[in-house]
């Protein structure tokens, strides 16, 4: 087995404090303790129902963030996923087409990021693989980026972008 160089998780606390989705969570819960302080009993402890969507949203959120591990290391990166069902993905790092970072400001001022990932392994052939809410992103896409050209020279192998002329029929 691989040597572990990196293991981390979506950070809960970067998604409570560096997205407008987390921010919009927190009005959500602290409008249902003003309203209900504020009311005095007119509403009775119908306002505390937004706390508790609140802390409902926050619950979810920790649930996806326990379900998600991922693991850097100098061949492979490892998906683990599930709480329940666990099921383990590997993509080898050679594969790997592109890695892109998205940030938003909220994000850049949470420190975190979504690391959004083209391969030709088959965890990605429909699609991009996305980790989200990613603590330390850019030094974690740029530890990627790092390890994938090694991976590469280690194997020997080279990308080539193909693509059709559509000039020539």
């Amino acid at each position: 087995m691989d040597q572990v160089l990196d293991t981390f998780r979506s950070s809960l606390g970067g998604w409570f404090w560096g997205t407008a989705a987390g921010l919009g969570t927190l009005v959500l819960g602290l409008l249902g303790i003003v309203l209900t302080v504020a009311a005095a009993g007119d509403w009775g402890a119908w306002p505390l129902l937004l706390t508790a969507l609140a802390l409902a949203i926050l619950v979810y959120k920790w649930l996806q963030v326990m379900s998600s591990l991922y693991e850097i290391t100098p061949e492979r990166l490892i998906l683990k996923r599930g709480i329940v069902m666990k099921s383990i993905d590997e993509v080898e790092l050679y594969r790997i087409k592109d890695i892109r970072m998205d940030f938003s400001l909220l994000n850049q001022w949470a420190g975190i990021g979504t690391i959004c990932m083209v391969s030709s392994d088959e965890t990605t052939r429909t699609g991009e693989l996305i980790l989200r809410n990613v603590p330390r992103a850019q030094a974690r896409r740029e530890e990627l980026r790092r390890l994938v050209d090694a991976a590469r020279k280690a194997r020997g192998v080279r990308e080539m972008d193909m693509f059709r002329d559509p000039g020539l029929s």
